[in-house]
């Protein structure tokens, strides 16, 4: 080895060397950083941007490691949300007030752990303007990054290598701004008002073709002649300036569909953009008659192909020439799997001639008979923008559902149309012309029929009435034509998602730089070639961002090419070039786009805040929302609040002012004096979408002082409670610091009550009845439970009750009362059996009966003298004890008094007694616990509306009435504290579910009910002591004079009672005033509606009642004890609709079945005009609308049958004997099902003696003559009678189920009242044609549609798409 080489060799290998060494150092040195940070604490940050409306509901997440410093928190938040750093503040978030908390320091090095912010926990922060300045966003020359965050949101196009970002903040509507910055691309893009992609598609497209923009742009608007509003060629003049000049990303389009004579529910519609095309021309062609561009949409659209049909034998050919506005291709043939690979292939299929031969020949003029002929199509003449519709939407015949066909079909970027042009030579003798659709009676024909007929007779379809007049145009040679037929590529208009739905956006290539942008919606940005190539469709293609919800790819749909001719080709108007009444449009948008800006900018700047004012005179709190720059003085913002609150007339300026205000506690938190000349943004701190806090608009009397509030006051609201007078005062407000003993407090309160402090009790109310006795001197109003507004009652007597324990003084008996009264509004009945001159306001004795006379008073009598009260009661007492004699005498004599007849007279009566014995106890009547058994589709309260009670006509001789009226009591006291109703049947004990085991084990069934399940609640307890007076309960009453038109003879009573007083108590003291007992009237409760509800559960109390709650009382007896108020309706199952309500009965508990039938036939007689006999009807459950159980006569009630309140039965009249005499037995309504006739039987009902099959096929063989083997049936499905289209039945019922009883799955028969559909099973299904099936579809649906049946088969109709040329949708409605 040469010595000089070995030398430079040692050198080369320790550099080797070092470098991996070096490498290796690097590496640890990185793996440690990951190891420490690994280990290090991370601190989740969650900001809240609170400057805007828009983004006050968004969120940021940021997990860093504890050593980042603050300053590095800021940056990384202004990457995030688009702000520029050091325009926005960072404030704790973690339920502390903002307003009360210094932001971070954007320049802060100190670490995130430093800074106190908790690792492993969550850090909630909020951004908020800084310096009341809302933060700047980067402006768009510095901000590339955000649009391209923005452009990822387009949707369909995602960008090959487009890196994602790892915001979880940006978003489309993210930020105001987003909309308003123009999109780098320098294109507006236009706002989806809901549905209208597919117009925004083809408006952007319009917008992008030179030739149709230049034309419109030379139209000039004539006000004088037309409403601007409605004019369509203008709205679209408008909006493609605006596009064309607007500085916004996304302009509205909602001025384009008024003028269309679209309402807002049409945004709600997505219609075919293909369909909208064709309407649109049509209409643009109506509004431009008698003008330049009268033809325009010709012009530029329109082609024309031949329709031929040529003889093979002898060459005679017949012809008509037709329009057409765009080509329809198929994308997979009929009866094929295989679609077309391209555009070209699809258009080589369309005009492929087919033979007609055998039952297809056609008919020969030449010939004079049938002959094989080829007939096709011929393009004649091509439009210079050619339109091509793809045709993805399809209809499956094998589901009957319409279907998108996704398959792949590409279209080339420049497309040859020459050699798609008729070259026919030969112009033979033979070769005769038919038609010319440029006729007058002739127009565009509709894409979708083009292919079978040409004729566009089905141009008022498409949604305008349209009439040419232009005339037959000359066809050019086919020579020319091939000359120049190259076509480029322009417009791709895409859908993505099914056939029921999905989303259209445009890939539009300009023609000013020959680059293609993406149109979706309001984003508008680049794409590629690449791009386009993903529109073809096919498992190759981007699916999108819709494939999830519609599972389907995205492809394209309408393309259109323009063709290349250098002559024609235009360019899009220069600014200069505008003519000049588009100059003046131009000038008028960007003033208006100028004032919006500018108005944006103000509101940017307008604190707008909740505004609250107590009106010095009414008392009344007004609320208003209050809108004020954020540089006007607080001392601007008080004139402002002043006249918004109208007070100029009531009170002078200087005695208001703004005070901070927390409206949900009622607390004034801070005033701000010397702050007058503060700006409001910096007192409110910045202009806010919601703020934390109100404003009060305080006011004073002119000899008064404002009071100072400071930020950490409590705010107490003080009443003074007189012992003596038994009275409670309005409050008075006092503030107070938590850091007070209930020394100083009283102290405090001593100066504002000018109460002594030595003898002072106050009772903190902390919340609703929760009183709390403040006993410790030196405990702190914090320890006691104060916050930031209180409630307190102060007393200061000196009487003995200080030394009483606190629940058991006269103080906390007082302030529990005043808690727990409420005032209601009692209207009296209009006629009542004891003299109104007479009646007297009674107060209810009991209790402390040295209170009693304090709340007694008398009313005047006619003469105006004042009657006391135990005149009163001594009077009545007298009369009430001869009254209970002659009851008892009058029960004793009937034995039953369940069945007796009251009979008592009450006109004598003036004034009942309140408190009785127990030999008058009978006579309180109960009434009865309801539980509405509602319909489940047409719920209705548990209560019974007054419309129900004035209907009531039961007049059974267990609920007689001494009274004029009785009024039915089927409601609860309340929906707030009711039981949950149950459906009709479903009780807990059931007949229905043991009855046939029972039966077969030979034993007797017997339901125990307790006593709160038997309709009616007691009003006495076993002693016979009345409930009511078990406890003493608050009540006064006092005449009061009702608003004007409340009626002649009617009486007001206003009503102080303790709302936890039962409904039986209250009915008692509201005796004396009725005039008659309590159990002979009734309590409604009247709700805001003037519905009236009765309340009849008497145990319960008046809790759910609220002040100024109106109630009416009514004459009428309640129930008895173990009776009930029963729903009879009739069944009748061949009738369309089955249930017929007949009347409201009252059956008793021990009364049998028989004997209810017998107490019903003279009521039906009477009110339902039914004569019938007591064999030839029966009483069955009714569960909703179906028919259940049928009674038997010797059936007790609540010992065979469950019976509840507002019980439903039905009474079906009988052909007849009765042939079920046994439990054991089954009651099944069967019906024949003739598909030979496409008909049902009426119903039979067939009585089984087991729950055999066997023995159902027998029976139904039997009555129908069916042969035994040939029985098929089915079970009826959903409610009585079971509906189902005869197109339906045949197929969709479960037929001739595999088993041998019929209490098992599927059947699960094991009740009476079944519906059994059957049928012969050799009878074969009459064939319709489809007129027939047409036919009765529709008198099926009107059937099924009348019972409120669903109607399955009926398939939903689409909106036509329609646009109104006068703006008036409603001279349009019969084209519907």
């Amino acid at each position: 080895m040469v010595p000089g080489e070995e030398n430079q060799l040692v050198p080369k290998e320790d550099v080797f060397w070092r470098c991996r060494q070096n490498i290796f150092d690097e590496m640890k040195k990185k793996f440690l950083q990951i190891e420490n940070a690994a280990e290090e604490p991370r601190v989740l940050c969650i900001i809240q941007d609170t400057t805007n409306s828009k983004t006050v509901n968004e969120r940021i997440t940021l997990n860093l490691p504890g050593s980042t410093p603050v300053r590095k928190l800021f940056e990384d938040v202004a990457n995030k949300v688009g702000y520029i750093n050091g325009t926005f503040d960072l404030t704790w978030g973690n339920g502390v007030n903002t307003a009360d908390t210094a932001p971070l320091d954007h320049t802060s090095d100190k670490s995130l752990l430093d800074a106190n912010f908790e690792p492993g926990k969550k850090n909630f922060l909020h951004l908020t303007d800084k310096d009341g300045e809302q933060p700047q966003m980067l402006l768009e020359d510095s901000s590339n990054v955000e649009d391209s965050m923005h452009d990822r949101f387009i949707g369909p196009l995602p960008r090959e290598g487009s890196v994602a970002s790892t915001s979880d903040y940006v978003s489309q509507s993210y930020s105001y701004s987003s909309i308003l910055n123009k999109s780098e691309t320098g294109y507006v893009g236009l706002v989806n008002q809901a549905m209208t992609c597919y117009l925004n598609s083809l408006l952007q497209t319009l917008f992008m073709t030179p030739e149709f923009r230049n034309a419109l742009y030379k139209w000039e608007f004539e006000e004088s002649e037309e409403d601007p509003v409605t004019s369509i060629p203008y709205q679209l003049q408008r909006l493609f300036v605006l596009l064309q000049t607007s500085k916004k990303r996304a302009i509205e389009t909602t001025d384009v569909t008024r003028s269309f004579g679209w309402d807002s529910s049409e945004a709600w519609q997505q219609h075919d953009v293909q369909e909208l095309c064709r309407v649109m021309f049509d209409a643009l062609e109506q509004k431009w008659k008698q003008t330049e561009q009268a033809d325009l949409i010709n012009e530029l659209y329109q082609g024309k192909l031949k329709d031929y049909v040529r003889c093979l034998e002898c060459g005679y050919e017949g012809w008509r020439i037709d329009t057409y506005l765009d080509i329809p291709l198929v994308i997979r043939p009929y009866g094929s799997s295989q679609a077309f690979a391209s555009v070209e292939e699809a258009l080589h299929a369309f005009i492929q001639p087919e033979i007609l031969d055998g039952p297809n020949q056609y008919f020969c003029e030449r010939c004079k008979k049938k002959c094989d002929a080829r007939k096709g199509l011929r393009f004649l003449h091509f439009p210079y923008l050619l339109t091509l519709q793809l045709k993805r939407f399809d209809f499956d015949y094998t589901t009957m559902h319409r279907i998108k066909l996704n398959d792949r079909m590409s279209f080339p970027e420049e497309l040859d149309m020459s050699t798609f042009i008729d070259i026919e030579d030969e112009k033979s003798p033979q070769t005769e012309s038919c038609t010319d659709s440029g006729a007058e009676n002739e127009g565009s024909c509709h894409s979708d029929q083009m292919s079978n007929d040409f004729s566009t007779d089905d141009a008022v379809d498409e949604g305008i009435c349209l009439e040419s007049s232009s005339g037959t145009e000359k066809i050019s040679k086919p020579s020319l034509e091939k000359n120049s037929l190259m076509y480029e590529l322009f417009s791709v208009m895409v859908h993505s998602g099914s056939a029921a739905g999905g989303h259209y956006y445009a890939c539009i290539k300009s023609f000013s730089d020959e680059q293609w942008y993406s149109f979706n919606d309001q984003h508008v940005s680049r794409i590629t070639q690449e791009d386009i190539k993903k529109t073809h469709g096919g498992s190759s293609g981007s699916r999108g961002y819709y494939s999830s919800a519609f599972a389907s790819s995205t492809n394209a749909y309408m393309l259109i090419y323009r063709l290349k001719d250098p002559t024609r080709n235009a360019k899009f108007l220069e600014v200069d070039e505008y003519p000049e009444h588009i100059k003046n449009l131009v000038q008028k948008e960007r003033e208006l786009e100028e004032q919006e800006k500018r108005q944006r900018e103000i509101e940017r700047n307008t604190c707008k805040i909740k505004l609250f004012c107590l009106h010095p005179v009414k008392q009344v709190m007004m609320e208003n929302k209050l809108e004020v720059h954020k540089d006007k003085t607080l001392k601007e913002a008080v004139e402002t609040a002043y006249k918004m609150m109208d007070l100029e007339e009531v009170i002078p300026l200087d005695c208001c002012r703004l005070v901070k205000y927390d409206e949900f506690h009622d607390y004034l938190e801070r005033s701000y004096e010397g702050e007058e000349d503060t700006p409001m943004g910096l007192l409110l701190g910045g202009v806010k979408s919601t703020y934390m806090f109100d404003l009060l608009l305080e006011t004073r009397k002119p000899d008064q002082v404002f009071q100072s509030y400071k930020p950490g006051e409590v705010m107490v609201k003080v009443h003074v409670v007189d012992l003596k007078a038994e009275t409670v005062a309005a409050p008075i407000t006092v503030r107070a610091y938590l850091n007070q003993t209930v020394t100083e407090f009283k102290q405090l309160i001593s100066k504002a009550t000018h109460l002594p402090s030595e003898s002072m009790r106050i009772v903190l109310e902390r919340c609703y009845n929760d009183l709390r006795l403040l006993s410790v001197p030196s405990k702190t109003l914090k320890a006691e439970g104060f916050f930031r507004s209180n409630k307190v009652f102060v007393e200061s007597s000196e009487t003995l009750d200080h030394q009483a324990a606190f629940t058991d003084s006269h103080l906390w008996k007082l302030l529990d009362r005043h808690a727990n009264t409420i005032r209601l509004f009692v209207l009296l009945p209009e006629q009542s059996p004891g003299s109104s001159s007479k009646r007297t306001v009674y107060q209810k004795a009991g209790g402390d009966s040295s209170n009693a006379d304090d709340d007694c008073e008398g009313v005047k009598g006619p003469a105006g003298n004042l009657k006391s009260v135990d005149a009163i009661l001594e009077e009545s007492t007298e009369k009430l004890k001869s009254l209970s004699l002659q009851q008892q005498q009058h029960d004793g004599d009937n034995g039953d008094s369940s069945k007796s007849t009251e009979t008592s007279d009450f006109e004598n009566i003036e004034s009942p007694l309140n408190e009785r014995g127990s030999s008058t106890s009978v006579d309180n009547q109960e009434l009865e616990q309801h539980i509405q058994t509602s319909d489940p589709e047409n719920f209705q309260s548990e209560e019974r509306s007054d419309s129900d009670v004035n209907n009531d006509r039961s007049t059974s001789s267990v609920d007689s009435d001494i009274l004029s009226s009785s009024h039915s009591s089927d409601t609860l006291c309340n929906a707030d504290s009711t039981q949950i109703p149950l459906a009709n049947g479903l009780d807990s004990h059931s007949i229905t579910s043991s009855r046939r085991t029972k039966a077969n084990e030979g034993k007797k069934e017997t339901w125990d009910t307790a006593e709160e399940d038997s309709g009616t609640d007691s009003e006495y307890d076993e002693s016979g002591k009345s409930r009511g007076e078990m406890q003493y309960m608050y009540f006064k009453a006092e005449p009061y004079a009702a608003d004007e038109g409340s009626g002649e003879g009617h009486k007001w009573l206003m009503v102080h009672v303790d709302k936890r007083i039962t409904l039986a108590a209250f009915k008692q003291h509201l005796e004396p005033f009725v005039g008659v007992l309590s159990s002979h009237f009734k309590v409604f409760r009247v709700y805001t509606s003037n519905q009236e509800f009765e309340s009849v559960r008497l145990n319960e109390t008046l809790s759910s009642f609220s002040d100024d709650t109106k109630i009416t009382i009514r004459l009428g007896r309640a129930l008895k004890k173990g009776e009930y108020r029963v729903k009879v309706c009739q069944l009748l199952v061949n009738e369309p609709e089955p249930c017929k309500f007949l009347l409201d009965a009252v059956f008793a508990k021990g009364m049998t079945v028989r004997q209810s039938k017998e107490e019903l036939i003279p009521q039906l007689r009477e009110q339902c005009g039914l004569d019938l006999s007591i064999d030839r009807f029966r009483l069955r459950k009714k569960t909703w609308k179906n028919p259940g159980t049928v009674f038997l006569d010797y059936h007790i009630y609540e010992e065979d049958i469950n019976i509840s309140s507002n019980w439903e039965v039905f009474l079906e009249v009988l052909d007849g004997v009765e042939k079920m005499k046994s439990m054991s037995q089954l009651a099944i309504l069967s019906r024949r099902w003739r598909p030979s006739e496409m008909k049902l039987d009426p119903f039979q009902e067939l009585v089984l003696e087991s729950n055999s099959v066997d023995e159902l096929r027998e029976k139904l063989s039997e009555i129908s003559g069916i042969p035994l083997e040939d029985i098929e049936f089915a079970k009826g499905r959903g409610t009585f009678p079971c509906d189902i289209s005869v197109l339906d039945i045949h197929q969709d019922l479960d037929w001739n189920p595999k088993v041998s009883t019929l209490n098992v799955w599927p059947l699960y028969i094991c009740d009476d009242g079944a519906v059994i559909f059957y049928r012969d099973k050799t009878e074969e299904v009459m064939e319709l044609t489809e007129e027939q099936r047409n036919e009765l579809m529709k008198k099926e649906s009107s059937r099924l549609q009348k019972t409120g049946h669903r109607v399955t088969y009926s398939p939903r109709k689409e909106k036509a798409l329609k646009i109104y040329l006068d703006g008036a949708p409603n001279k349009d409605v019969a084209q519907d």
